[in-house]
């Protein structure tokens, strides 16, 4: 029955078909617009990221033009030029460039003095290896496992000597006896060990640098501008091949006493950053006497294996202790004879790097340049032993290298950036050149108004790598 009346009403099965499309149809407009909406606004959210993309990388395209051209570092001056950072002036440069219409906060900002320079040193570390490539370190990496073999003999050398001496203080104490003054190159060496090392080891015609900084308003002395948030530190390659590249840039980019005196603010730059002394004297000074022990250690090593040496050794030490005739004394004496030996010849060796020359990291009967019999004339008015160039050996900026691979690296970062400071404000006269203004990273924070009440907040990081 029920059928039947619905076959005799058509008009109620298109009233509701009507309804039923009605229905999709309108779902399916919604969702159109619904998706217009949604390209629309994440239309406009694309050009403002965008713009502000553009913007960031205008304001970055401002780094810092003598620290780009002199040290080959990128860094956006953030005082521009007045001495006094404010986050403000960020923030106009990015309305200038186009940001304008969207608010601006930073998030996270690196200076290139963070953590120790650490900001810089990477950098530079960077440069090197893209310039190079890592073909240039990986040469020097084999040799790192001797630089340090040698660096942990020195401290065994020194015991050895103290206990040698004692042992000889100790056997003439208990014979009631005494060595010659005369003749007598243990005494002659110990009372050169007391007079400044420079005396004895600068190269005749070789002038002395007399420039110095003040270390208080210096980079790593004074109290920093300081960045905040932390910025994940891409591994480029292992701390040993950051190390060699870093020393690489040192020896490229600073002055070394081999070289002829510039216009900077110290003479002896490479060895400010090893040591941070206030003057260049005694910068040089104490390279001199790392120098003088990382020569030490081979010196010695070399006259225990030469048995002609040793001999010789032997018959001074049977003169020297002729009257006290204990065999015990004549073989300490032998000893400290050695010892005073590697000591003249590694003085010899110093003056040679500093005038240019060269000295092989471990010595042959070829390549020994002091003479027993010329050891008492050393620091005299008759010492005339210049040394000679040895083919094959290291040179002056060679032996840096190993310090500069062996010294405290947290330290050499910021050191250079006293340096690059010093030289931006003396010889290019930037006054208010900063390296705690100078900016590496930024991480802004953006908020805009797109339309009807939407807001839209994105980060916007960049930085030089």
């Amino acid at each position: 029955m029920k059928v039947q009346e619905y076959k005799e009403n058509p008009e109620m099965k298109k009233g509701g078909v009507t309804a039923y499309l009605s229905l999709i149809f309108i779902l399916l407009v919604t969702f159109i617009f619904s998706m217009l909406e949604s390209a629309s606004i994440q239309n406009a959210k694309n050009y403002r990221r965008a713009d502000m993309n553009r913007t960031v990388e205008c304001l970055f395209a401002e780094y810092q033009k003598e620290l780009l051209e002199e040290y080959d570092i990128f860094s956006l001056e953030g005082s521009y030029e007045t001495g006094d950072y404010d986050e403000q002036r960020l923030f106009d440069r990015l309305e200038y460039y186009g940001a304008g219409g969207m608010g601006q906060s930073i998030r996270r900002i690196q200076f290139l003095t963070d953590d120790g320079g650490r900001a810089f040193y990477v950098q530079a570390a960077a440069y090197m290896e893209h310039k190079y490539g890592i073909d240039r370190a990986e040469d020097y990496l084999g040799k790192t496992d001797v630089w340090r073999q040698q660096e942990e003999k020195i401290e065994e050398y020194e015991v050895t000597e103290q206990e040698s001496e004692k042992e000889l203080e100790s056997l003439l104490e208990q014979n009631e006896g005494a060595l010659p003054a005369e003749e007598n190159p243990i005494s002659h060496v110990n009372s050169l060990k007391a007079a400044p090392l420079l005396t004895l080891v600068m190269p005749e015609g070789m002038r002395l640098s007399g420039k110095g900084i003040s270390l208080s308003d210096a980079v790593s002395h004074r109290e920093l501008n300081k960045g905040y948030g932390n910025f994940p530190e891409m591994e480029r390659t292992s701390e040993a091949l950051s190390a060699l590249f870093f020393g690489e840039y040192v020896l490229e980019h600073f002055q070394t006493a081999s070289d002829r005196a510039g216009e900077g603010a110290l003479d002896y730059q490479a060895e400010y950053i090893l040591e941070g002394k206030d003057s260049d004297k005694d910068n040089l000074e104490a390279v001199a006497r790392k120098l003088l022990l990382l020569r030490l250690v081979p010196n010695y090593l070399y006259l225990q294996s030469d048995s002609s040496r040793k001999a010789e050794a032997e018959a001074l030490a049977m003169t020297l202790c002729a009257l006290l005739a204990v065999p015990a004394i004549t073989e300490a004496a032998a000893q400290a004879i050695l010892f005073a030996w590697a000591y003249g010849e590694s003085v010899v060796d110093i003056r040679v790097l500093l005038e240019g020359k060269r000295v092989p990291l471990t010595k042959t009967k070829e390549s020994w340049q002091l003479q027993l019999s010329s050891l008492l004339k050393l620091g005299t008015s008759e010492d005339k032993n210049s040394g000679a160039d040895t083919e094959g050996g290291l040179s002056y900026k060679e032996y840096l290298r190993i310090l500069l691979f062996l010294g405290k690296k947290e330290k050499a970062g910021m050191r250079a950036l006293d340096l690059i400071e010093q030289n931006l404000r003396t010889e290019h006269g930037q006054t208010y050149f900063r390296a705690d203004f100078c900016i590496n990273k930024v991480d802004f924070l953006s908020t805009c108004s797109l339309r009807r009440g939407v807001t839209y907040r994105f980060p916007v990081c960049f930085g030089y790598n």
